[in-house]
């Protein structure tokens, strides 16, 4: 018989109740404690992915998880990945590569197959850890996609996982939320829930109190903590649903992004927005763009169908303008493909096969191909002024690009050259995820920009201080030695 590891599985009423936040910091809370644990989550549906240590994709609250167990990130901790690239299909990435593209409904009759990668990545980290933290995914009463759920309730009865509800009182009704998910499960998922946590409180709790006696007398559960609004925290969000659009600063350096359709890996932009000399702005690509210092093109999971957005309300003009007017502009990942001639998909690796024309304002093409290229790396950045400041971050993408302008790269690896350089200093591509999340590299790339004395705080001390604050959170206002009966919290 396998090991039987004990685990906890967070499970919420709804998306964004808090699901990821409370599963990292529990993850830190054990960590702290020299538990060996691990995050897991059966199945992510999200743009906002992470390239791990054995070079797969997964979604991107689990590489955050992994940090906050002191772990590098692996794809056990994430076994199915759904990236959607159109309303109703998704690219379907197992064990952290690419097994193809389906729509949701026959994806729902292929969940079966599934399951069993799942539960293969389960007992892999059962035989490595002490403790495995897991997260549930939506809401484990959507009844249309009860039949063979493994994202919530299904995998918590295959592997006998107790459970965690979350409800967001932000949202409102909040005792509707929980009292309303316990009546729609089945009387041996109802008994699987231990305890119900009730997130993102503003105010005093005692107002809470007659509510919180009221729903353990009818649901027959414990509330196992109120936990506050944390007004400062930053944790990396899983995906765009809350990326703001902030209005033009000129006492600040103004960046842009596009709002794409297919908008992924959105926390490139994170250090940026955290910058307090930057004000970064999501525009929606349908309204008249600002005026900016610098505009960056993100990652796209469609890059010629976002190109065709972009395209259509003009931004060709609008980046010719914003360049002649001494702006500088950048392109990542499928930004980076749109700078050259032209973008090829004769497999339709991203939706329909065909080619596009891009924007041209360098001279190279790329084609898609099924295969994804997914690496870490480390390199020196290649801004044309003599300095070698170092860059990391990762690779996810389906395009190879050729072509003159590639003989000027932006990064220099080891082993090969990323992205292009113009001639003109004006224009940067590059394949690399995690631009400015070094601070040093931060800074070069805002000083080629035009800020001046660019002063970038240390992102990634921003993020352990954000695990942190949800660890010392959960442990002054979670139950938790109801939680971990089998630990010592003394």
């Amino acid at each position: 018989m396998s090991k039987k590891t004990p685990s906890l599985m967070v499970q919420g009423t709804t998306s964004d109740a808090g699901k990821t936040a409370i599963a990292t910091g529990l993850c830190r809370l054990l960590q702290r404690r020299g538990i060996r644990v691990a995050p897991f989550k059966p199945q992510n549906m999200a743009l906002n992915s992470a390239v791990t240590i054995d070079g797969g994709e997964i979604g991107r609250a689990q590489a955050v998880q992994a940090q906050a167990a002191g772990l590098e990130a692996h794809t056990d901790m994430n076994p199915v990945l759904l990236k959607p690239n159109s309303e109703t299909g998704s690219q379907i990435i197992i064990h952290g590569k690419v097994s193809g593209q389906m729509g949701a409904r026959d994806y729902h009759a292929y969940k079966p197959r599934v399951m069993p990668y799942v539960l293969e990545s389960w007992q892999r980290l059962q035989q490595q850890y002490d403790y495995l933290i897991v997260e549930g995914a939506g809401s484990p009463a959507e009844i249309n996609l009860r039949e063979h759920d493994i994202a919530n309730m299904g995998f918590a009865e295959a592997v006998d996982c107790p459970v965690i509800l979350v409800a967001d009182i932000e949202r409102g009704g909040v005792f509707a939320q929980l009292a309303g998910t316990l009546a729609l499960l089945s009387e041996s998922e109802q008994a699987r829930i231990k305890g119900l946590v009730i997130n993102r409180f503003r105010g005093d709790p005692s107002l809470l109190t007659s509510g919180v006696k009221w729903l353990e007398a009818h649901t027959g559960k414990p509330v196992l903590g109120v936990l506050p609004y944390l007004k400062t925290l930053y944790l990396e969000a899983e995906d765009s649903l809350n990326l703001q659009s902030n209005v033009p600063n000129h006492a600040l350096f103004n960046v842009i992004v596009p709002r794409l359709p297919h908008l992924s890996n959105h926390t490139d932009f994170d250090p940026l927005r955290l910058h307090p000399q930057v004000n970064l702005q999501f525009v929606d690509i349908t309204q008249p763009m600002p005026n900016c210092d610098l505009i960056i093109l993100p990652g796209s999971k469609n890059t010629r169908n976002d190109l065709q957005a972009l395209q259509q309300h003009n931004w060709h003009k609008k980046l010719q303008k914003h360049l002649r007017y001494g702006g500088k502009l950048i392109g990542i990942c499928g930004g980076f493909q749109m700078l050259g001639k032209q973008i090829h998909d004769p497999e339709g690796t991203e939706g329909l096969a065909g080619s596009s024309h891009a924007f041209a304002f360098m001279d190279f093409t790329t084609t898609l191909h099924q295969q994804k290229q997914l690496k870490q790396q480390s390199g020196i950045l290649n801004l044309g002024d003599g300095k070698k400041t170092p860059i990391s971050g990762y690779e996810i993408h389906t395009g190879i690009s050729t072509g003159k302008a590639l003989k000027q790269a932006a990064i220099l690896f080891d082993q090969h050259a990323d992205g292009a350089f113009s001639n003109d200093h004006q224009v940067l591509g590059s394949y690399l995820h995690g631009l400015f999340d070094q601070t040093s590299a931060c800074n070069a790339l805002l000083t080629w920009a035009g800020l001046e004395q660019a002063e970038t705080p240390d992102y990634f001390r921003l993020r352990e201080q954000g695990i942190d604050l949800l660890a010392d959170t959960l442990e002054q206002y979670l139950d938790l030695n109801f939680l971990f009966k089998n630990i010592n919290y003394s």
